[in-house]
């Protein structure tokens, strides 16, 4: 079990691995988005609009990545002194109850939208912005299935933790 959570964990990885050059990518658009406004005089909202689609991209597919290496907040007021033990029964409540159930509900509810947004393939948020929604609206399943498939790697190691496996 432990191999197989491995192999969920590189899916993330390698997202992360990709996404983090999401974060340089958006600071060197908006860099230039500033150069072209105050020294030139020029805006677009083409240009404003990719900052909006990498800053979504880098956040929403970066979460699960996130997850892996444990930089979510967490409240550890009442976590920190537990057992490793008391510790893996809180996350798989965790995981269960209120991490793996709300993504499959939010995955079930974008759905519909993601998929009509792909038949017409949705044009731009704005007059002259990125022609590409469909994209945009893609993240949100992404987003569900990248944390769903961390969540149930962390839920696995969580089990093998409670078994004493880890």
């Amino acid at each position: 079990m432990d191999r197989f959570a491995d192999g969920l964990d590189k899916i993330n990885r390698a997202v992360g691995g990709v996404v983090m050059w999401a974060a340089l990518a958006m600071v060197l658009m908006q860099f230039g988005i500033v150069l072209l406004r105050y020294v030139f005089g020029f805006t677009s909202i083409f240009f404003n609009e990719s900052v909006l689609y990498l800053h979504a991209a880098l956040f929403m597919l970066g979460a699960g990545y996130t997850l892996l290496l444990g930089g979510h907040v967490r409240v550890d007021i009442f976590y920190a002194p537990l057992s490793a033990k008391a510790k893996a029964m809180v996350d798989i409540f965790g995981h269960l109850c209120l991490m793996l159930p709300s993504l499959g509900i939010l995955l079930y509810y974008s759905w519909p939208s993601v998929r009509r947004s792909w038949a017409i393939l949705e044009g731009p948020i704005s007059v002259g912005g990125v022609p590409a929604s469909f994209l945009l609206k893609s993240l949100i399943p992404a987003f569900c299935v990248l944390l769903l498939v961390q969540g149930l790697s962390a839920l696995i190691r969580d089990v093998l933790r409670l078994g004493g496996g880890n």
